[in-house]
């Protein structure tokens, strides 16, 4: 079955995990991609929350699948650019390829030229991709950034987050904002294809982390942009509607409603729980008394909740026609039948460790099998290869190695 980008080669320049996941989502669509790395790989190598349990054996519980989920499917070729010959073996590189990605700063990308007037010279019909924090233009185009920092922190996002105006600033987990961001870079990317191939010319494209997170505000950002007035930041008695919250259960999971404050959906969840007699209390007779009184409020339909379990209660909601969701854990959404039915958690096979469960890219095709199509490589596993197929001799991939440029890694 014909994969969308199977003719599409990709050389990569990036580490962590934004634009490596723009990357593995591109290798999962059919690209070849090729991820140059230092001689000492990628920092996020080795980076991953180790396996927690005694059923796993040693090579199972060594494997980095962290790094796996943003560098499957891709080659690894290990190349000092900071020696001589490194960026000028990286140009040749590109100068066969569709794409060039990314995550350098503009200082660094001119520097061992591959800023895209250098690499336009090589390969005219380029599409030049960079991910970077905040931009290659604008005041703090040279920081650094992380999704902590600049998605979740300078964004807003975190602050719009907190539970009410005094609540603590929360906690991301991790590479959300990459992931996100990640995401954007492959649309840009996509269009920027399509666009070379009408117009002929090569092209440039970027994200950050920081405009993809304002992005995702945008909601918000469309009033608060025009009255620069302060975001509301809403703890559960504040919301502005009972049918639009979220609740404890018996066994203390959570589930989150999100209903109009019209009197039916309110009926339906008065009568779901069992608390008819809510219906007809002055205090809550329409959406503005409920409103005014959602302290109180807040308290009784806890206690109703507290007498059944979230699983208990979802299908009593389901019945009802309630519009809601269960707060799940992470560890049971593997598990949930959704997931499962569409294939959510792919399996992929290993030669070390066998077969394993990783996530699948949010995208499905009717007319072709996108899912990982390989695990990540080992530090410099495809040095060799892509150098022989790439008309370099035995002896001039030896002189590379001989002086550093290359690194052969832990190739199989």
């Amino acid at each position: 079955m014909t994969l969308p980008l199977q003719d599409i080669v990709i050389v990569e320049i990036d580490s962590y995990m934004a634009a490596p996941s723009a990357g593995a989502i591109l290798a999962d669509l059919g690209a070849t991609v090729i991820k140059i790395e230092p001689l000492s790989g990628d920092p996020m190598r080795g980076m991953s929350r180790p396996l927690k349990g005694e059923d796993f054996d040693e090579a199972t519980r060594d494997y980095d699948f962290g790094f796996d989920v943003d560098n499957r499917g891709k080659k690894s070729v290990a190349v000092a650019l900071d020696q001589p010959e490194g960026a000028d073996l990286v140009r040749s590189l590109v100068a066969k390829a569709d794409i060039f990605m990314c995550n350098l700063l503009v200082n660094r990308q001119e520097k061992f030229g591959l800023d895209p007037n250098s690499l336009f010279t090589v390969q005219p019909n380029l599409v030049h991709a960079t991910l970077t924090g905040y931009g290659t233009t604008g005041p703090d185009a040279w920081r650094p950034g992380y999704d902590v920092t600049a998605f979740f922190g300078r964004s807003g996002l975190y602050d719009a987050q907190r539970e009410g105006d005094a609540g603590i600033v929360p906690m991301a987990r991790p590479a959300q904002g990459d992931h996100t961001t990640g995401l954007a870079m492959v649309g840009a990317i996509l269009a920027a294809l399509r666009l070379a191939e009408k117009s002929g010319e090569p092209q440039v494209v970027e994200t950050s982390l920081y405009e993809t997170a304002v992005w995702t505000q945008a909601t918000d950002y469309a009033v608060t942009a025009i009255d620069h007035a302060p975001v509301r930041r809403r703890a559960r008695h504040e919301m502005l509607a009972i049918t639009a919250n979220r609740f404890p259960c018996g066994d203390g999971k959570w589930v989150v409603f999100n209903m109009m404050p019209d009197a039916v959906y309110w009926s339906r969840l008065c009568e779901a729980i069992d608390v008819e007699h809510l219906i007809e209390d002055p205090r809550f007779i329409d959406s503005r008394s409920r409103y005014r009184n959602m302290a109180a409020l807040i308290e009784l339909i806890d206690a109703a909740l507290s007498l059944k379990s979230r699983d208990q209660w979802g299908k009593l909601f389901d019945k009802a026609g309630l519009i809601w969701g269960p707060v799940l854990g992470l560890h049971e959404v593997p598990q949930d039948p959704h997931a499962q039915a569409i294939g959510l958690f792919p399996t992929v096979a290993h030669p070390d460790i066998g077969e394993y469960q990783t996530v699948n890219i949010p995208m499905r095709f009717a007319t072709a099998d996108v899912k990982p199509q390989g695990p990540a490589p080992l530090l410099g596993q495809h040095t060799k290869d892509v150098l022989s197929n790439h008309g370099l001799s035995e002896q001039d991939i030896q002189s590379l190695l001989d002086s550093g440029t290359i690194g052969l890694g832990n190739s199989r």
